[in-house]
């Protein structure tokens, strides 16, 4: 199924949307997501059942599925955590900081707890007060727990993954290095995270969710111009289990955690860093490595982070080219202090 929530209070309004994303209806079963977490052993069935029913056509008060009219699946949750699973991604931003990747990052997952009381929606632009922060889009895939008991090993917390997002986990990517030469980790350089309009469960996607990954390209443009499509199953280090694991090694999750994979990324064929799309690569996911591939290939720094104006967006598409989570697609505006 595929759950949405409208802009509405603090936690939105749950409503069930369409396969094709095309109709809704106001969820019955809970008036929120985090309400249908806290109880989705229940729950879940109920919404399963409304799911089935408008998508064939047996539901009563439906209306246009408006993306723009949405919050973020989860408008705030209890918990944000983000992993870095593709080690590649790691190590390409690692070097442009002039700092060496440890051999512990290929066995550990690497993690870091962000901020989750004040997400952006899917089509919210992006206000902040100053280019010079180096603004950079990070487009990942998250997934959405029931509650995890500490000490779960990844085999069992497959069976606590009951949602998958996609994400847009902004960085401000000249603030980092300051910060984390205090050896206390992000803050300030982590601003609030985007979410796309749709949750979906994933049975959704079929055999593109096998191994605890999605097995389906992740596709972000600037401007209209793809960055990249890197394919989201290969490379990936850590799948979803063992980030849920490791996030719930020493502390019980709450229902409603959201665990990031981190920014999609894939070496080239060679082994090598990838290639941008415009020389037959895949692309990237983040400016931050398009910037790190053309030091290490030219010796020079072309491409600039993200000034106002710009527009982004980030969409995964199946085998027959529709939107599965529709699209996070927002503009970079100045904060003018309201």
């Amino acid at each position: 199924m595929k759950l949405a929530s409208l802009k509405q209070g603090r936690d939105g309004r749950l409503i069930v949307v369409s396969r094709d994303l095309e109709r809704a209806a106001l969820a019955q079963a809970a008036e929120t997501l985090q309400a249908a977490l806290d109880d989705w052993a229940r729950l879940a069935p109920k919404l399963q059942q409304e799911s089935d029913d408008l998508n064939d056509g047996r539901t009563q008060g439906v209306f246009t599925f408006d993306e723009t009219a949405c919050a973020p699946p989860l408008p705030r949750a209890y918990q944000w955590v983000d992993g870095s699973a593709y080690v590649n991604h790691v190590e390409l931003v690692r070097k442009a900081r002039g700092a060496e990747l440890p051999d512990s990052f290929w066995d550990d997952p690497l993690m870091y707890q962000g901020g989750s009381d004040s997400f952006l929606g899917p089509h919210d632009p992006i206000e902040l007060a100053d280019e010079a922060w180096g603004i950079d889009l990070e487009a990942e895939i998250a997934v959405v727990t029931d509650d995890v008991p500490m000490g779960t090993e990844p085999e069992q917390a497959a069976g606590h993954i009951k949602l998958l997002m996609l994400v847009n986990d902004l960085s401000l990517r000249n603030l980092i290095p300051g910060e984390l030469a205090k050896g206390f980790g992000f803050f300030q350089s982590k601003p609030s995270t985007a979410f796309s309009p749709v949750a979906l469960t994933p049975d959704e996607l079929g055999e593109a969710w096998s191994d605890g990954r999605v097995k389906l390209p992740l596709v972000s443009r600037i401007d209209g111009k793809v960055l990249g499509r890197p394919e989201a199953g290969e490379d990936m280090t850590f799948g979803f289990p063992r980030l849920v694991a490791h996030a719930a090694r020493t502390r019980p999750l709450a229902a409603g955690t959201i665990v990031g994979s981190g920014t999609v990324s894939n070496r080239d064929a060679d082994g090598g860093p990838g290639k941008p799309v415009g020389q037959g690569g895949r692309g990237y996911s983040c400016l931050a490595e398009l910037r790190m591939v053309e030091k290490i290939v030219t010796g020079e720094i072309r491409t600039p982070f993200l000034r106002f104006g710009d527009r982004v967006r980030i969409e995964m598409l199946d085998a027959e080219g529709r939107s599965l989570f529709g699209a996070i697609d927002q503009e970079i505006r100045r904060y003018d202090g309201r």
